[in-house]
């Protein structure tokens, strides 16, 4: 019997999985809302019902993060997500401008790939098969490698609970022999009408190359900002809270603390009151080496894990129930390697002279790997949110942890693990990614303005006074020539 290489499965795997999820697709483009409506309900009560072991799976599978807040995830991306969209219209007539007499009706975009990270394997693929549902797409997932069997699985409830609802077979589906070459031939099959890509620059970069729409997430590399008006307690609690949240596997979560002279001690001093550790140089320096593979890759024997795991890994001593690391940065860039995005528990920490000092590292911090993304403050004063506001970031996030609020947990933001950063960012989008990105909108259009046969003479007869002076002399040739032609043809000349 002949068998075939590895890869060469892959890619016909990846070919029958599009093949079907297109047919699917193209049943569920019919359905109304009632039966969507049912389709995520089901899908919905699947995902809380298998919240924690999903979450305890990713967590074995990947050794990232904590099983109580994938759990959390996962019950955001299908819960909290659904109230937010339920209102939202996807089907048929979603807008009427009576006086424009334009009406506007939502179509699928089709079929989506959706490329999911280690980090938040099953929260990312609950939220992106809900989303795709509730405007009518069919979605195929491509896994990372090491989040494979827990990716499957959450595919795997998601697809069979909305088949229980209605939905058509293999709606959703994921490709199960993981390979470089099936991802690449689910990004150019023609099945495919538009990709979905959560995960590292290179992966978002070569969506983007696929030659078709793309909605694609470049890394967060979030400053957070301690102004001198700010709550220091609270502000304090926020980023820890945030930065400890899944060990930190959240892009949105803190990379850098930045504070003002005049606040340094306090800041400090409740920081290890809160179970903050402040590494020495030379503890900084082994750290850095650590988690850091060629200067600013991060090790993913590190992403997702407590300070207490690093700190084991690079060979330091640290306070029982420490919670984050921190390491004294005074420059961005190579020679300072905490100033690049760290998805662990480990923040560096920089101190400025004043606000204007401050925004001028933020800018640097956002321009070494995280332009776009997100920026955190904190203060109480309201003219400073407006300067900070200025950043080139589309998330600018006020007395919150920034993990939660990013992803729309804290503040009003929409629910989501996709967040655009915009051109800045390489991203097509600067919004946090909801059904409403995954629909085409058609236009029905009315007349409801006159127009002539000549555009320059319509213009000539709806002016009362026309000052010819102004125009040039190409212009009044080609006026000319156009009132000659039309003579013309009316047989007047």
């Amino acid at each position: 019997m002949q068998t075939f290489d590895f890869d060469l499965q892959s890619v016909q795997e990846a070919r029958n999985l599009a093949r079907q999820a297109k047919l699917a697709q193209q049943e569920l483009a019919k359905f109304n809302n009632e039966q969507i409506e049912k389709i995520i309900c089901n899908m919905v009560k699947a995902a809380e019902e298998n919240a924690v072991s999903l979450a305890e799976l990713a967590v074995k599978e990947t050794g990232f993060g904590k099983v109580e807040d994938k759990t959390f995830k996962n019950i955001f991306a299908s819960t909290e997500l659904y109230k937010f969209i339920k209102p939202m219209k996807t089907i048929g007539v979603i807008n009427e401008d009576k006086i424009n007499k334009i009406i506007e009706i939502a179509e699928p975009v089709g079929l989506l790939l959706g490329i999911v990270p280690s980090t938040n394997p099953t929260s990312t693929t609950i939220y992106k098969s809900i989303i795709a549902i509730k405007s009518r797409n069919g979605i195929v997932f491509s896994p990372h490698p090491s989040a494979l069997k827990c990716t499957l699985e959450a595919a795997r409830l998601m697809n069979e609970a909305a088949a229980a609802a209605g939905a058509p077979q293999n709606i959703i589906g994921c490709v199960s022999k993981v390979s470089m070459k099936a991802t690449e031939e689910l990004m150019k099959c023609p099945e495919v009408d538009m990709i979905i890509a959560t995960g590292g620059s290179a992966m978002v970069k070569s969506a983007y190359s696929a030659g078709k729409p793309a909605l694609g997430v470049g890394p967060g590399n979030v400053p957070a900002f301690i102004e001198k008006t700010a709550n220091i307690s609270k502000a304090v609690k926020n980023i820890i809270t945030s930065k400890t949240f899944d060990n930190g596997t959240i892009c949105a979560s803190e990379q850098a603390v930045i504070v003002e002279e005049c606040i340094r001690d306090r800041v400090i001093e409740e920081f290890k009151r809160q179970g903050g550790y402040f590494l020495t140089p030379e503890e900084t320096k082994k750290v850095a080496e650590k988690i850091f593979i060629n200067g600013h890759t991060m090790n993913a024997k590190f992403v997702g894990r407590s300070a207490a795991e690093v700190a084991a890994g690079a060979g330091i001593t640290i306070p029982p129930g420490t919670k984050v690391l921190l390491g004294e940065q005074e420059g961005v860039g190579p020679e300072y390697p905490l100033s690049y995005e760290k998805l662990t528990t480990v923040l560096a920490f920089y101190t400025v002279k004043d606000w204007q000092e401050a925004c001028e590292l933020c800018i640097k911090l956002l321009n070494n790997g995280g332009v776009g993304h997100t920026l955190s403050i904190h203060t109480e004063n309201e003219e400073m949110v407006m300067r900070f506001s200025e950043k080139p970031v589309f998330r600018i996030l006020v007395n919150t942890p920034s993990t939660h609020g990013g992803v729309g947990a804290s503040t009003g933001l929409a629910p989501a693990f996709t967040l655009g950063c915009g051109t800045w960012g390489g991203s097509a989008t600067s919004d946090n990614v909801t059904p409403l990105h995954l629909i085409n909108k058609k236009r029905v259009a009315y007349g409801i303005k006159e127009c002539s046969e000549n555009s320059n003479i319509s213009y000539l007869k709806n002016v009362q006074s026309t000052n010819f002076a102004d125009f040039s002399e190409d212009q009044l040739i080609s006026l000319v020539d156009e009132v000659l032609s039309l003579l013309k043809k009316r047989g007047e000349l």
